[in-house]
């Protein structure tokens, strides 16, 4: 497959995740996967990624630092796959998202015998 043609492919299902995104509920189910991946395997890239998506759907990134009162260039420099946000920042963009961060016990499952 040629460079351009997976480009293509790509940008297409990028486009269709972008419009599920502006959907509540599907925005929700998203970042909660991605919260859980984070969970089970430090994953910090794919929960960037996934902020990052959410943040384009609900407006792009001039909307999300109108909303948190951080520059957009730097917005893009902490949802960057090298990111590294601190805590007050991320809860800010959750906050942008319409999110807030909240603590809940660990769920813990039954050993089966």
């Amino acid at each position: 497959m040629s460079k351009a043609k997976i480009i293509k492919n790509t940008m297409s299902y990028y486009d269709e995740l972008i419009e599920s995104l502006k959907k509540p509920k599907e925005a929700d189910l998203y970042l909660r996967i991605a919260m859980e991946e984070y969970h089970e395997d430090g994953d910090v890239e794919s929960l960037l990624i996934a902020l990052r998506n959410i943040a384009e759907a609900k407006g792009g990134m001039g909307h999300l630092a109108k909303a948190t009162h951080l520059n957009r260039q730097n917005l893009y420099q902490v949802l960057s796959e090298k990111g590294n946000p601190t805590l007050g920042t991320f809860e800010l963009i959750l906050k942008g998202l319409g999110y807030r961060l909240a603590i809940q016990p660990e769920e813990r499952r039954k050993a089966v015998s």
